[in-house]
């Protein structure tokens, strides 16, 4: 891994971009088609981006598959599976469905009441590996905030789906699983199909063409971000075991070639010793092709002053994953204002919160931090205003709504209250 300074690290800090131009025209056409043509566009899309010809009859996963993905799980991951679940869902559902009314001694009420969206879709990304973690972690959130109906959407490789993302979604109480991904999943759970309901919200990762997909629809329904290639970034004291820090940045590398990968420490000879751990890891990873590129184009070790100044750059670059790998990181977290998720200390590698822990794994991504925030039950709810006011609270108040009102030039919203005015006024007589 290259060796930066905070002052020779900007084209680090601003790398992690994509063109989107191409691929951008690529997902409006396919979202146009599927509003067009429903279910017969999609299964076209399937065929020519993965090969499964769908009908209306095998579109959903049925009863039958889902019963032989079981066959085809072992019952050692399905307890590990089943105890990640128990764990994720425990978290999200900690605090509750909590509404807020309250009423003041002139019988004002104000509040709000939190109900769940009707729907949700959790898109689930495909590829040669299972990815029921990604099931757990768009699920679990959504049933936690009592979503009626939970849709799956993922991609089938020649019509299959691995038998574990079946099971995941069984276990985690998914209500139909499509097999679909891409934009075209998108396009369909945002628009409705003739096999496919429209749903609410939807939430989970993808490639840059689901993540464009949800840009686009973004308005139709909700959704939970917009993300991108996965990141972590390592602030490291004195105390880290450089081959720890090794590991752990390339359990990000490995993702994807656009990965992104930064140490920022203030010990310069460790910097050397991670640099050094990094490069012997990497000859002995099976996925050691992808994890250089990402580690070339989009990696690397920043060199601080003091642990402050390693958390200024944090804050900038606000990354998905933030481990502080130091001696007291309760006591440098409240220096941290922007990051997906953080991991405190030597013994919380970034895979405990992708698998286990309990928080979720679908974070914002490319600096987003900022603004976005962790998939939560939040996602899967609304606050609704509630406001009730009493004769003593209108007669209070009315003056000064009234003038509000006119004062914008709206004549009927001012003579709405004027008349509640004017009758109490004829009952004091």
């Amino acid at each position: 891994m290259k060796i930066y300074t905070a002052q020779t690290c900007g084209e680090l800090l601003a790398r992690g971009t994509f063109e989107r131009e191409e691929q951008l025209r690529t997902v409006r056409e396919i979202i146009a088609d599927v509003r067009s043509r429903g279910d017969k566009a999609v299964f076209e899309l399937e065929e020519k981006f993965d090969g499964t010809r769908l009908t209306a009859e095998n579109f959903r996963v049925s009863e039958e598959e889902i019963a032989a993905a079981y066959r085809e799980v072992s019952p050692e991951l399905l307890g590990s599976l089943r105890r990640a679940i128990d764990n994720i869902y425990e978290y999200h559902s900690r605090d509750g469905r909590k509404d807020n009314v309250r009423t003041d001694e002139l019988g004002r009420t104000t509040g709000y009441v939190v109900r769940p969206v009707e729907s949700a879709g959790i898109y689930v990304p495909g590829g040669t590996a299972p990815l029921s973690s990604s099931v757990c972690m768009g699920v679990l959130p959504a049933k936690a905030a009592g979503v009626k109906r939970i849709v799956v959407t993922t991609p089938a490789k020649n019509g299959k789906i691995h038998p574990l993302t079946l099971v995941a979604a069984r276990e985690c109480g998914a209500d139909e699983i499509y097999k679909t991904g891409g934009a075209q999943a998108i396009a369909a759970l945002a628009y409705g199909t003739e096999s496919i309901k429209k749903v609410d919200v939807i939430a989970g990762p993808g490639n840059i063409f689901v993540t464009l997909a949800k840009k686009e629809v973004y308005g139709q329904v909700g959704i939970d971000m917009l993300a991108g290639p996965s990141e972590i970034l390592i602030v490291a004291d004195g105390s880290a075991d450089p081959d720890f820090v090794a590991a752990d940045v390339l359990s990000q590398a490995e993702h994807d070639r656009l990965s992104r990968a930064i140490v920022v420490t203030d010990e310069e000879e460790l910097a050397q010793k991670i640099s050094e751990a990094t490069e012997r890891r990497l000859r002995e990873l099976p996925r050691q092709e992808i994890a250089r590129e990402s580690l070339d184009k989009n990696g690397g070790i920043i060199l601080v002053g003091d642990m402050k100044e390693a958390a200024a750059i944090s804050n900038a670059i606000a990354p998905e994953h933030l481990e502080l790998y130091v001696r007291d990181p309760e006591g440098l977290l409240p220096f941290i204002r922007n990051a997906g998720a953080v991991f405190m200390g030597a013994y919380t590698p970034e895979p405990v919160g992708d698998y286990f822990a309990g928080p979720d794994h679908i974070l914002p991504t490319g600096g987003s931090a900022k603004y976005f925030q962790v998939l939560n039950e939040d996602v899967f709810t609304r606050k609704m205003s509630v406001i009730s006011y009493s004769p003593q609270a209108i007669r209070e108040d009315g003056k000064h709504i009234v003038r509000l009102a006119e004062s914008e030039q709206l004549a009927a919203h001012a003579r709405a209250v004027q008349a509640r005015l004017d009758k109490l006024t004829e009952e004091d007589k």
